[in-house]
């Protein structure tokens, strides 16, 4: 007991050297399995790790292969690469550019709306931001947008899919918290309503106090004629409704689980392709090599996570978090503040994936202990780990519109542009966290 409590620093120490290494830019999954072995064999050296841990592994890999919740993630992976592949982003925007240019800031405007709208359908940031960059910013850049308004509203909006229903982060999440994504996706519509609300007001608010950042369309552009405008609104509104419907509706009204709603979802995606005249063999390859790639370096982190969690329990280093975390001063509120603190700063180094496989699983025992609502909790964590796609100098929608903004347009705009979003999400998270009834009001309707 004596040896084993004078070499109970190995634990912390192990996560610190986890956290070390993703920092460094090493691959999550190995980053993850090669500290373990690592501390694995020193733990053996020193004898306070029983190799008796290791023979827990196979199980582990066995259970994560046969996880029916996990099947959801290869499936709103390939929904959002097909519906990119079939153009459905680029005429939604075109279409909202019209229909809001007449206000300053409509266009802007619009790139929110769209964005909540995609976030509805696909649930991939990479995916939302590179379409909007590459169609809206140019635009908004012509007719005198100020830069950093015009790339901030951008990058936001391509985060809405990290919280609107369908997320890869919520399955995800669901998965490491054991509660039902479909409870998730529910209680997370309200926040994420609220979330691109507070863009768009952001938005309105800029436009008004500096009309000039925010310019209106000239009326020469806007105005198509009433007819092809409705002919526009028809064929690019009805489709992303109709497929939102058949995913979230389904799920909502308790017609099918996430995962089968999200083979719906795929079938829904084709469908569209099809009738855009974008589905070919050509596309089909390239959205199943997507979605492999995608899918394989989920199963390889959730591996190496594995890995992770069984020699950091075998280090003691579970009960050493738990025991610091359960006693914080202030009891519940004294752990939300750390735990969210946490997640926000490790937001700015490393990507959500990496926060959920990591630091989640030593947050549950406490929360659960503590007797917090897991399901509130993981949309409060979801919310949370929006702002790691916005935070400097790491956030993956920054690097994203970097790469396809123009050359104007500096990375240092893209940063200035992201910080007033990264503040009204902060916002809306502490709103979430004062008033837990916006999380749990719709959930409760179904029971």
């Amino acid at each position: 007991m004596t040896l084993t409590l004078a070499y109970e620093w190995l634990g912390p120490v192990m996560f610190a050297g986890a956290l070390v290494f993703l920092s460094m830019g090493y691959p999550v999954a190995f980053s993850l399995g090669g500290v373990a072995i690592a501390f694995g064999i020193l733990g053996v050296i020193l004898g306070v790790f029983d190799p008796i841990f290791l023979t827990a592994m196979p199980q582990r890999i066995f259970g994560i292969m046969a996880n029916y919740t996990l099947l959801a993630i290869p499936y709103f992976i390939f929904l959002g690469a097909m519906l990119e592949k079939s153009g459905i982003a680029e005429r939604l925007l075109e279409t909202m550019g019209i229909l809001f240019g007449r206000l300053r800031g409509g266009l802007a405007l619009a790139v929110v709306v769209v964005g909540a709208l995609l976030a509805a359908t696909t649930g991939v940031v990479a995916a939302t931001v590179v379409a909007m960059g590459l169609i809206s910013l140019p635009v908004m850049l012509r007719y005198g947008y100020n830069k950093e308004l015009a790339t901030g509203v951008i990058v936001a909006s391509g985060t809405l899919g990290q919280i609107i229903p369908p997320s890869v982060v919520l399955v995800v999440l669901g998965d490491q918290l054991g509660v039902s994504v479909g409870d998730l996706f529910i209680g997370s519509v309200i926040p994420g309503l609220m979330m691109a609300g507070a863009f768009a007001a952001h938005v309105l608010i800029v436009a008004w106090l500096k009309p000039s950042a925010a310019p209106a369309l000239p009326a020469e552009v806007r105005e198509i004629g009433g007819k092809a405008l409705g002919k526009r609104v028809l064929q690019a509104m009805v489709p992303p409704l109709v497929l939102i419907l058949l995913v979230l509706g389904s799920i909502f009204f308790g017609i099918a689980t996430p995962t089968e709603a999200g083979a719906v979802g795929c079938l829904g995606a084709m469908v569209l392709a099809a009738f855009n005249r974008q589905l070919s063999w050509v596309a089909l390859k390239q959205v199943c090599d997507a979605t492999l790639r995608i899918t394989a370096m989920v199963m390889f982190i959730l591996l190496g996570s594995t890995a992770f969690s069984l020699v950091f329990r075998g280090l003691n280093g579970d009960r050493f978090m738990f025991d610091v975390l359960a006693n914080l001063p202030g009891g519940k509120v004294g752990f939300l503040v750390v735990s969210m603190l946490v997640v926000f700063i490790l937001g700015f180094f490393i990507d959500f994936f990496e926060i959920a496989f990591i630091v989640v699983p030593l947050f549950v025992p406490v929360a659960e202990t503590l007797g917090l609502d897991l399901v509130w909790y993981g949309v409060v964590l979801g919310a949370n780990l929006q702002t790691s796609f916005l935070t400097p100098p790491f956030g993956f929608a920054l690097f994203y519109l970097r790469g396809v903004a123009p050359p104007e347009v500096t990375t240092l705009d893209i940063y200035r542009g992201a910080i007033p979003f990264i503040i009204l999400q902060l916002i809306v998270l502490v709103l979430i966290i004062t008033f837990p009834g916006i999380v749990s009001f719709l959930p409760s309707l179904g029971t």
